[in-house]
C-alpha cells in the first residue's frame, strides 16, 4: 500500500485486529499462490502484505525466503507477532510499494486483496509496476488480482444500503453494517463508505462510525496495454483464484504474467 495516498485513504487498516477478525479466514487465493510459489526457487516477495493474511500460510508450507513489505506499521506489527507465534522467519519489511528498494530481486511476486486499486492515479499504477519489474528476475512470475468493472460492481445508486449484522467480540453489543458506493466515471474511482452502527439491548444506537476508501477500477484492455509497457506478458487471466477463465460476468481479475523485459 503505497505512502502517499495512505493518509487519506486508510481507514479500513488502521484498526489491523479488527482487519483481522473480518478478513484473515479468507483462503481462496492461498491454493493457486501456493502450486506458484512450490515451483519458484529463492525469495518470494509479498507487497502489500497487510497482516501476514497470505504470507504466513505459504512461508508455512514452503522452504522459499519470504519478504512480506507494506507501508503501514501497525498493520507489520500484527503481521510480525502473528508470525513470532508460529515461529516462522519472515522478512517483514516497511516500504513504499511505488519505491521499493529491496536488497534482492524475486522469481516471484505477488500481491492479493485487491490491493493493485490502492493506486489510484495514472502515475502511481506506473510506479507500482516499475518497481515490480526491478525486483523481479528476468522471466519472473507476477501475481496479482483486482475486481473486474462490471456494470452490477460500478453503477450502484449511492444511497445506504443494509450489508450485514453481527456481535462485536470486543463490545458485545449488535452491529449492524451499511454500505455506500459512488463511482466517478472520469477518474475510475469508487469512492465507498462503510457505516458501523453499534446498538445495545434496548435497540439504541449508542456508537457509531465510518471508515472510507478510493479504489481504482482498470478494464481489461487498458491492464494489457498497461503490463506490456513495463514489461510484462500476460500468461493467463482468470475470474477467480479457481483458475476460471474470464468471462463478462466476472468479479475478479486475477493475473498471472512474466517478465520479459527489464
Amino acid at each position: 500500500m503505497e505512502k502517499t495516498d495512505v493518509l487519506d485513504n486508510f481507514d479500513m487498516y488502521n484498526d489491523p485486529s479488527s482487519y483481522d477478525e473480518e478478513y484473515d479466514s479468507y483462503r481462496a487465493d492461498i491454493p493457486l499462490l501456493l502450486k506458484w510459489v512450490l515451483k519458484t526457487k529463492g525469495p518470494i516477495i509479498d507487497l502489500a502484505c497487510g497482516t501476514g493474511r497470505a504470507t504466513i500460510p505459504l512461508a508455512e508450507n514452503a522452504n522459499n525466503q519470504i519478504i512480506g513489505v507494506d507501508i503501514h506499521e501497525g498493520m507489520l506489527n500484527t503481521a510480525k507477532e502473528k508470525s513470532s507465534k508460529k515461529n516462522l522467519e519472515i522478512d517483514w519489511i516497511q516500504q513504499d510499494c511505488t519505491q521499493l528498494n529491496l536488497k534482492t530481486k524475486a522469481n516471484l511476486i505477488y500481491t492479493v486483496g485487491n490491493s493493485f486499486q490502492h493506486f489510484l492515479t495514472n502515475e502511481k499504477q506506473d510506479a507500482l509496476l516499475s518497481s515490480v519489474n526491478n525486483h523481479l528476475k528476468n522471466k519472473g512470475i507476477f501475481i496479482f488480482g483486482t475486481r473486474f468493472p462490471n456494470a452490477e460492481e460500478l453503477l450502484v445508486s449511492p444511497v445506504e444500503e443494509y450489508v450485514r449484522t453481527y456481535t462485536d467480540p470486543s463490545s458485545q453489543l449488535t452491529v449492524e453494517d451499511y454500505y455506500i458506493s459512488k463511482y466517478d466515471l472520469l477518474t475510475q474511482i469508487q469512492h465507498n463508505s462503510t457505516i458501523k452502527k453499534f446498538i445495545d439491548s434496548d435497540g439504541e444506537i449508542v456508537h457509531e462510525t465510518t471508515s472510507d476508501i478510493s479504489l481504482r477500477y482498470v478494464y481489461p484492455k487498458e491492464m494489457e496495454r498497461l503490463l506490456h509497457r513495463y514489461g510484462f506478458k500476460i500468461l493467463h487471466l482468470y475470474k477467480d483464484w479457481d483458475e476460471t477463465p474470464i468471462t463478462n460476468e466476472a468479479n475478479e481479475m486475477i493475473y498471472i504474467c512474466k517478465k520479459i523485459n527489464a
